[in-house]
């Protein structure tokens, strides 16, 4: 005697939620709800010179162009900036916002710092 299939047909939801979790779409849509939230947040002048790391237990890294744009958002609009955070993006969840001064380059931007005017060296 055969014992009858329990497994049935699989919802569709199901089979969508378990595609996107094997290729990652989660992740990617989550960072994607993130970068806007942030945007949305900063603005698009402190957005150009700011550049989202990774968000990783809770503590996202942000990357800026200046110890002068540091001192403006951790000192005075942290609490702003993670009231929007949470909102704006509640798939990452954010704790707290850890900012370094460094290397910020524009979204689609090719150009490094290496990339300037090359100075000459009195060689021809």
């Amino acid at each position: 005697m055969t014992t009858p299939n329990h497994r049935g047909p699989k919802a569709l939801s199901d089979v969508l939620g378990d595609l996107f979790t094997a290729r990652g779409f989660a992740r990617v849509r989550a960072r994607q709800e993130l970068e806007n939230a942030w945007a949305s947040a900063v603005g698009e002048a402190y957005g150009r010179q700011t550049r989202l790391g990774e968000a990783r237990g809770g503590i996202l890294n942000v990357t800026v162009a200046s110890s002068t744009l540091l001192a403006e958002l951790a000192g005075f609009q942290k609490p702003a900036l993670l009231a929007a955070l949470r909102s704006g993006a509640p798939g990452t969840p954010i704790e707290d916002i850890r900012f370094r001064v460094g290397t910020v380059v524009a979204p689609g931007n090719p150009a490094s710092p290496d990339t300037g005017p090359k100075r000459r060296t009195g060689r021809s």
